[in-house]
């Protein structure tokens, strides 16, 4: 529903990643007094890089994690820069700059830099801010329309404000999620999540278990060769891609082994297969989980297994919104044009010009959804991968957002496609995507701001 309505509300953004700076950007635009609360330094969220990770627990343990990027030295795009920009404000090259169509992760960093001061964002950002608590204030309140949050956080001293609503906006790439292995917490030799891998200087000359074969467990792989005596790479699965067969066989130091069935104290790695090595340092590539410490809900929204509910449509819990929402829990999409319908639609639920369904309504929405994941046999912990572009448009129908544009459809998968067949080398060579890349640079999403600098 849509009405005239236009109410102001004093709302908390909780991180300055992609999410959060676009959060912020369309709840000034409805007219919404913001605070931006983040713990770093500058903008970027996960795309800040943070080289300094030697206080972190190497499996990390501990609640609040010091270290908030994931990323490594090297890591470059997994998805070509043009289709991941938010709708008008694409993601060009820049003379001077990294003008790669994957470029590495710096150029994404400067991208949300400039997409923050090009929206003049940074004066509603409290930098080096930890959110401590956020909880209800005066709960329970039977009337949630005037539902309201307190906020605590602290810089030099600790703050404690009050909001009429709160967006969670803290990204699902820093907590790691790690397997239950026999004799994991007897191992006395190096055992790491790839959170904190940074370079692959430490490891040489060892031999190194790298655990999980998708992509930071690949990535990591193929750099490590380099320097390590031994790589071996435990996949659940040994039927694994063309393109990660390929750099199998090119290496004669990296080996695919399938899942780990026990480790020993004396540095030993026994492998479902029977077959065992002794290794200097495990890895593990597994994934992450979502995790909100700060977040105190009564109960109400829990995460089980990776699924964080109840949330209708992945961002609002129907017993709080729109006065707690979600951006960027959904996973396997195109991010950036998701986060920014999401946005959009909180900062008009919040004026009062759009309103949810009934409480009943969203409930049966999130059950039919959990029962259609059951049935198609999906896991709970893959709850939030998405990996269909339907339910991106479908979102964008609730504000009418635009839907995703063919050309931004077709450069995906293109790329998927290719880094399946050519892990190695897809991000250099695709020529076939030469015919749709014009038609990318010609529409109205590059156009629309004059002309920008491109790779073509």
């Amino acid at each position: 529903m849509v009405s005239e309505r236009n109410l102001s509300k004093k709302v908390c953004v909780i991180g300055a990643g992609p999410a959060g700076l676009v959060a912020a950007r369309e709840l000034r635009r409805e007219g919404h007094e913001v605070v931006v609360i983040e713990q770093k330094h500058d903008v970027g969220g996960q795309w800040l890089y943070d080289s300094k990770v030697e206080e972190e627990n190497p499996l990390g343990k501990n609640q609040f994690l010091k270290v908030h990027s994931s990323i490594y030295a090297s890591l470059r795009l997994i998805s070509p820069r043009e289709i991941m920009g938010f709708t008008d404000f694409p993601f060009g090259g820049k003379k001077g700059r990294d003008m790669r169509r994957f470029p590495g992760h710096n150029e994404l960093l400067l991208y949300l830099q400039d997409f923050c001061d090009t929206f003049g964002l940074r004066e509603y950002i409290r930098f080096n801010t930890r959110v401590e608590n956020v909880e209800m204030l005066d709960y329970p309140v039977l009337d949630k329309e005037h539902l309201k949050w307190v906020v605590k956080s602290k810089a030099e001293k600790e703050v404690e404000e009050v909001y009429d609503a709160v967006v969670v906006a803290t990204g699902h790439y820093s907590q790691p999620r790690l397997p239950a292995i026999k004799g994991m917490d007897a191992w006395r030799r190096k055992q790491m999540h790839s959170h904190i891998y940074r370079v692959p200087d430490p490891f040489k000359n060892e031999v190194v278990v790298v655990v999980g074969s998708s992509l930071s467990g690949q990535d990591i792989s193929m750099e490590l060769v380099n320097v390590a005596n031994e790589i071996y790479l435990s996949s659940k699965s040994l039927d694994v891609s063309q393109g990660l067969s390929k750099v199998i066989a090119k290496y004669d130091n990296l080996h695919l082994r399938p899942q780990i069935e026990s480790l020993h104290e004396d540095g030993k790695v026994i492998f479902n297969d029977g077959s065992w090595i002794i290794a200097d340092t495990i890895i593990y590539c597994t994934g992450y989980s979502y995790s909100f410490p700060f977040l105190d809900t009564k109960g109400i929204v829990r995460i089980d297994d990776d699924r964080v509910g109840p949330l209708y449509e992945h961002t609002f819990p129907p017993s709080l919104a729109p006065s707690l929402s979600f951006i960027g829990i959904p996973r396997k999409l195109i991010g950036f044009p998701f986060f920014e319908s999401q946005a959009i639609w909180i900062a008009q639920l919040l004026s009062g010009k759009r309103s949810l369904p009934s409480w009943d309504d969203m409930m049966q929405s999130i059950k039919e959804f959990y029962d259609s994941r059951d049935a198609a046999g999906i896991p709970k912990h893959y709850t939030h991968d998405i990996c269909e572009f339907e339910y991106c448009d479908k979102y964008a129908d609730y504000i009418g957002f635009p839907h995703l544009e063919e050309w931004r459809k077709v450069l995906c998968i293109s790329a998927l496609v290719n880094a399946e067949s050519n892990l190695e080398t897809y991000r250099e060579s695709y020529e076939q995507d030469e015919e749709m890349l014009q038609v990318a640079y010609s529409s109205t999403h590059f156009t629309q701001q004059g002309p920008q600098d491109s790779t073509l």
